[in-house]
């Protein structure tokens, strides 16, 4: 059923028009509010349609309401490792080896379709919208929004921290700070290094263990780019274990071994601080066996 969300007026809008108050108190884009005026009761004061020119009082209680989305990815059931859930958001632990979305080679077996079954499930008809992406071969946290205004507000202001293990000794922190570029357009693969139109990027590290050549390490980032922390520790001659695409095909694992362990975020609507965290998969107990006996 369509998310009603309420917002209250402060005093520093009052007098203004509601199209200010929607734009800068609310934090609505100014797509979804063009949206929410041709809705039927998708703009509302005290139960009364409002127009954005209109002008609004400290005080005043503002509803919108976001109408169900269209049909997404096809309900496949699957089981979900549900880490949080509420009215506005989703939160997932994906395991390695599984397609975030549907392609040409992934029918049916994706992270989208998982969710998709989910929802239909509780009669919610929500899309799957996933703030940030996973690659298919790492594990972990997950955030999907349940709407378009979750999904805004959320857009570039998670936080993540990732666990990784690459195949160097690393000890202590640092920081990686070289651009990262497409080499091949028709290609996935990603390079770093200074040329014509490579995209700033920063990885940070601190090593949590390490020894006869790998490495346990904390890994968080100041902007997101495809594979961005796979191509800056192989830029390093440190490719993640199991990373066959940057430098490691070590068979024992099969992917490589990197996990969004923790996001911590600012909620949408209740503007409490979330922080949602997921257990380390199995795999990561390589760097007991295979580094410290």
């Amino acid at each position: 059923m369509p998310r009603t969300i309420d917002f209250v007026v402060t005093s520093e809008y009052d007098g203004m028009k509601l199209f200010r108050f929607l734009r800068g108190g609310a934090k609505l884009s100014s797509r979804l509010v063009s949206s929410l005026k041709h809705y039927d009761n998708g703009i509302m004061r005290s139960g009364l349609k409002i127009r954005t020119i209109d002008k609004v009082k400290a005080g005043d209680v503002i509803t919108i309401t976001l109408p169900d989305d269209e049909t997404g990815a096809e309900p496949i059931e699957s089981q979900l490792d549900i880490l949080y859930e509420d009215n506005d958001l989703l939160i997932v632990n994906k395991p390695a080896m599984l397609a975030m979305h549907p392609t040409h080679n992934h029918q049916g077996d994706t992270l989208a379709n998982a969710v998709s079954w989910h929802l239909k499930k509780e009669g919610k008809t929500a899309v799957f919208r996933s703030v940030g992406r996973l690659d298919k071969g790492t594990s972990g946290v997950v955030v999907c929004a349940l709407n378009r205004y979750s999904a805004a507000r959320l857009s570039g202001n998670i936080q993540k921290e990732y666990l990784a293990v690459v195949t160097k000794e690393f000890t202590g922190e640092g920081t990686i700070n070289v651009p990262i570029y497409r080499p091949d357009p028709m290609k996935t693969l990603r390079a770093s290094g200074h040329t014509q139109g490579a995209e700033s990027a920063v990885t940070h590290w601190q090593s949590i263990k390490s020894g006869k050549g790998i490495s346990l390490l904390r890994v968080w980032l100041d902007t997101g780019r495809t594979h961005r922390i796979r191509v800056h520790f192989a830029h390093l001659g440190a490719p993640l274990l199991g990373d066959t695409m940057y430098g490691d095909a070590n068979s024992q694992i099969g992917h490589q071994l990197l996990h969004c362990h923790k996001a911590s975020f600012i909620h949408p609507t209740t503007n409490e601080p979330i922080t949602v965290a997921a257990k380390i998969p199995h795999e990561f107990s390589i760097c007991d066996k295979y580094v410290f006996l």
